[in-house]
């Protein structure tokens, strides 16, 4: 029988927390939540402290830090601020898997600490390993500690080969919502608004995660995570729009047998997965009917209409520090949609300056990373006010 498990959530407040503590909640006798960190949503981290009892929180707006020291306090539940105290925390005895839930760049640090620690990885921030894939895979077997999937992409093919016994992966299917925009004609999509673009068919996601999926960044963004993750070059990474997202990912082997997981889209599938394995447990998820299913469809996907992935292509293709100045650019771009500061296609336009704009690093080391983000943020924002003005 599996031993409880001591829970790191870095994120606790976002989608990927609040589900991951979903599962924690119907697991009580196999998890325990150790630590759980929020960058600002101080009232749910601290209704989230007091239901799972946990150890220590962290609130990384540090003006903020009061609020939840003094609503915590009677619990005995300890309370720290700031980024540092993340990166320090996750170093923990008491820790055994820490969910990496934080949303873009700013997950990099605290997965990096975590790893230094010999921590066990279950991945949900796929920025993480967009800009710094060599550095995070390398540190991870350096300290021989597992990466652990989250996204439901990379843990269907995760899932998938655990049955290939050392067989050769020839290729990696990886399935495609088609986001709110599938069947938009691209004169209506560049007059697309923030709200449109939010109304996912599928998924209930955050709003960044969100928008990148309308511009299919976000498969962009999965496939360079799908290289680092399974150490297959991008050009055997097959995207595949599949609308209906019930086969999360397929992988084929040299003999041309394809293995599919399948599922309806729920996060906590995945999730528990990571959290678990090897073992599998019970979940209160729809099943599957496959006669109710009736058929299931797939395309190409529209590189035109959503130049976003061949952008994320082009990056992992140059490598170095090029697939982190795009991730950069579409940070700011897309937070720039998001407050109604420009349109649905100036997000490419910008991430494609921006990537044109930025000096290039074949072979960077994480100090030359987190200079890029700061050179890549500062050169997006700059074409972003000459888009604006």
């Amino acid at each position: 029988m599996m031993e409880k498990r001591r829970i790191a959530i870095l994120g606790s407040t976002g989608s990927i927390g609040t589900q991951a503590l979903d599962v924690i909640r119907r697991h009580r006798d196999l998890f325990e939540v150790e630590l759980l960190t929020a960058n600002n949503n101080s009232r749910l981290l601290t209704e989230q402290a007091i239901e799972f009892e946990a150890n220590n929180v962290v609130i990384c707006n540090e003006d903020k830090y009061r609020e939840v020291a003094d609503a915590l306090q009677p619990r005995f539940i300890k309370v720290f601020a700031g980024m540092q105290s993340v990166c320090d925390l996750v170093a923990s005895d008491s820790i055994d898997i820490v969910l990496t839930a934080m949303v873009g760049f700013s997950g990099l640090r605290s997965t990096v600490a975590a790893l230094e620690a010999g921590k066990t990885i279950a991945l949900a921030n796929k920025e993480t390993l967009v800009a710094a894939g060599a550095i995070v895979t390398g540190l991870a077997r350096s300290r021989n500690v597992p990466i652990l999937p989250v996204d439901s992409e990379h843990s269907a093919i995760f899932q998938c080969l655990q049955g290939s016994f050392g067989a050769r992966l020839e290729k990696i299917h990886l399935t495609a919502s088609g986001g709110p925009f599938r069947c938009w004609t691209k004169e209506k999509i560049a007059k697309a608004g923030r709200d449109e673009a939010l109304n996912h068919p599928r998924w209930n996601m955050g709003s960044k995660v969100t928008i990148d999926s309308a511009t299919m960044m976000n498969k962009g963004l999965e496939v360079i995570e799908a290289k680092w993750l399974f150490g297959i070059e991008p050009e055997r990474i097959k995207v595949v729009v599949h609308p209906q997202s019930i086969i999360h990912s397929m992988v084929e082997f040299e003999d041309g047998a394809v293995i599919a997981q399948l599922g309806h889209p729920d996060m906590r599938e995945p999730i528990q997965y990571a959290l678990s394995y090897p073992d599998r447990l019970t979940l209160d998820n729809r099943k599957l009917d496959f006669a109710e299913l009736g058929q299931l469809t797939f395309y190409n996907p529209d590189t035109d209409r959503f130049p976003a992935l061949s952008l994320a292509y082009s990056a992992i293709g140059k490598g170095g520090n090029m697939p982190c100045i795009m991730n950069a650019a579409n940070e700011v771009a897309v937070e720039a949609f998001l407050n109604g500061k420009t349109g649905f296609y100036d997000i490419t336009r910008i991430i494609e300056e921006t990537m044109d704009g930025v000096d290039f690093v074949k072979e960077p080391d994480l100090d030359t990373i987190y200079q890029t983000n700061n050179e890549a943020l500062a050169r997006a924002g700059e074409i972003l006010k000459k888009h604006i003005s």
